[in-house]
This record gives structure tokens, sequence and C-alpha cells, in this order.
């Protein structure tokens, strides 16, 4: 028995949240079957029609590049499918879909809270 498989069976296994590591995870299901539903004929007609540069399709392929909260509202614009399908196409199986508080703070302000932390770490 090899280690994925004792994973998905053993109860007490520990969830992974990273989409990435889902085993479900396929971006390229979601670029297909956008350019089917759109009727394109490539990457590069998808990423006109989603106002991308065509390396931005080609790293989502190639795993490089996670499909961000922007593009997938793009895809939802574009394709009048909704944002739980567009994951489930996916195969975004999270129940909750967490974004850091620290994306929404200027840069400022968080190094301002690095520099207190350090500073109160060396009291």
């Amino acid at each position: 028995m090899n280690l994925s498989s004792f994973q998905e069976t053993d109860p007490h296994a520990q969830k992974s949240n990273k989409l990435d590591e889902q085993p479900t995870y396929d971006p390229n299901n979601l670029l297909d079957s956008l350019i089917r539903r759109l009727d394109l004929k490539n990457d590069a007609a998808l990423s006109r029609s989603l106002e991308v540069a065509p390396p931005v399709i080609s790293k989502i392929r190639h795993h490089r590049l996670p499909v961000g909260a922007s593009l997938l509202i793009r895809m939802h614009e574009v394709s009048n499918l909704s944002i739980s399908d567009l994951r489930a196409l996916m195969g975004d199986r999270r129940e909750k879909f967490r974004i850091s508080d620290k994306q929404f703070k200027p840069k400022e302000k968080i190094e301002a809270e690095m520099r207190e932390n350090v500073s109160s770490d060396e009291e």
C-alpha cells in the first residue's frame, strides 16, 4: 500500500487546503470547457476573450500560476457560468476559499507591523 492510498483512506490524515495539492485539481478541464463553451479555437483566443496575456493561460495550464479570483470573476462574466460551476470544472472541492488579510493591506502597513513584531521580540 503506498502512502497516497493510505492518506485517502485514513480518517485521521490531515486534509490539505492548498488547491494545487488537491487530487482533483485540473485547471486544464476548466480552460478546455471554456474554449468549448465560448466556441473558441485555442488558448490564444481564450486569452483574448478573457483579456489576459497568452502566457497567463499557459502558466495556468502548466500549474505554474493558480486561477486567481479576478480571473475567475472574468471567466464568470464571459461565460455566464457561476463561480461555483467554474470552481467545480477545475476540480476545486474546498468548502471555503480563504484570502489572506495581508492582500488587502498597503505594503507600508505590513512592513510597519513586521517592524513592531521584531522590536517587541527583542525586548
